[in-house]
């Protein structure tokens, strides 16, 4: 391989491995932000070595072996030397230089527990959403700081200062390195869930910038949702999740015109959404259902997308089942949007005038004073019925609102049109 061939595949086994890596190395240091230094020590070391000794046969346990042995030194050299040579330094001499730089067979033995144990310290509620967001891409996607910031469109200095404070609030509350049990996991698992379809969404509708997708960011989400369907697999929600993010990722070629302008779902050539991850969703679906799991949130939000994704035309989707669907999503989970949602679907199903009844009692809600696809539904509404001049409004107050040029550019134009 030639040098450069070398680094792109030293970049690929970072992405699969970091994550991996990390993991095992905070089960016996107890520290992630210094389980991440050392993992990146190894990284550099694979940077030295393998463009003239060639990627090892096993790149991981190469990297894990390097890396503990570095942490062995760390040990060795602390002041504390006696106490923390009990508590991991031995652990680590006996089970760290005993690794094979080609194959370790014990590494693969615990590392599912390892992976679970870093995406709920990663997505730790002491910390904030977006602390949270930017040290879960950080540790278990791989991405650089200056990948996350231009996926979040915000200073590179921002969200290095964001993983910083989160590697040291966890530090400071002593969070352990586990995997909660009981009512502390349940919620554990919803801030886990929200973080990665926190992520999913930014990338299926960017809050703000040029493009109306990033699908690096969906593409990420879905792994990490996959992740932590294997490593969880009795956990209706995560399922739920899955379905919902592999249903809504098939819409994505057919989302955007050839110069990227968004085209609305019920204009969408359906051909071109993708059936592998429909077929990926439903089956997700099914295994929420199967585990009893039919009317969580996520999995009720699946039903939904499931609902457009067996439609082969915009005319043939079930309307009513869906505003049934909305109708259980809000008493499950309450929320102004999904009041929002179940509007559109009404409005579908039994006319304008039976959406903008229900848009109309949420005009004065606090939460979505801002939220720009109030006006933009109410301007949907108001067109259908002839209401021309109000529509414009409304669309214009929509376009007003968003910080995505795209859509900003879809609301004028729709404002134009009611003139």
């Amino acid at each position: 391989m030639t040098a450069s061939e070398t680094h792109r595949a030293i970049e690929a086994v970072w992405r699969i491995e970091s994550a991996r890596l990390i993991a095992g190395l905070t089960r016996f240091i107890r520290d992630v932000g210094l389980a991440e230094e050392l993992a990146q020590d190894a990284l550099v070391s694979a940077l030295e070595q393998w463009p003239e000794s060639g990627v090892p046969n096993n790149p991981g346990a190469w990297l894990m072996a390097v890396a503990k042995r570095r942490a062995i030194d760390l040990v060795r050299r602390k002041e504390n030397f006696a106490r923390k040579l009990e508590e991991i330094g031995h652990r680590l001499e006996v089970e760290g230089e005993g690794v094979d730089p080609e194959y370790d067979p014990a590494l693969d033995g615990e590392i599912g527990d390892d992976l679970l144990r870093l995406v709920f310290t990663a997505c730790h509620p002491v910390l904030s959403t977006e602390a949270r967001v930017a040290l879960t891409l950080r540790l278990l996607g791989g991405l650089t700081t200056d990948e996350i910031a231009r996926a979040f469109l915000v200073a590179e200095s921002t969200v290095a200062q964001r993983i910083v404070r989160a590697k040291k609030s966890l530090e400071k509350a002593k969070v352990p390195f586990e995997v909660p049990q009981g009512e502390d996991r349940v919620q554990r698992l919803s801030s886990v869930l929200e973080v990665i379809y926190l992520i999913f969404n930014e990338g299926y509708s960017a809050t703000a910038g040029d493009d109306w997708l990033r699908p690096e960011l969906c593409a990420e989400a879905l792994r990490l949702g996959r992740v932590l369907a294997g490593l969880t697999p009795n956990e209706p929600e995560v399922h739920g999740l899955v379905a919902l993010m592999e249903i809504q990722a098939s819409r994505s070629r057919a989302r955007t015109d050839a110069e990227g302008k968004p085209i609305l779902l019920l204009d969408q050539d359906r051909s071109r959404w993708d059936q592998l991850l429909i077929r990926r969703g439903l089956a997700a679906l099914d295994r929420a259902e199967q585990l009893g799991g039919a009317h969580g949130p996520y999995a009720l939000q699946a039903a939904l997308a499931a609902c457009h994704a067996r439609a082969r035309t915009a005319d043939a989707t079930d309307w009513e089942r869906i505003a049934g669907l909305y109708e259980v999503l809000a008493k499950v989970s309450p929320s102004p949007v999904v009041e929002l949602n179940r509007a559109v679907a009404l409005s579908m199903a039994f006319g304008p005038a039976a959406g903008l009844e229900v848009v109309d009692q949420l005009v004065e809600v606090p939460a979505l004073k801002n939220y720009h696809l109030l006006p933009s539904v109410r301007g949907d509404f108001l067109l259908k019925l002839g209401r021309l001049p109000e529509a414009k409004v409304e669309f214009e107050r929509a376009a007003s609102l968003t910080r995505n040029t795209r859509e900003r550019d879809l609301l004028l134009e729709r404002a134009r049109e009611c003139s």
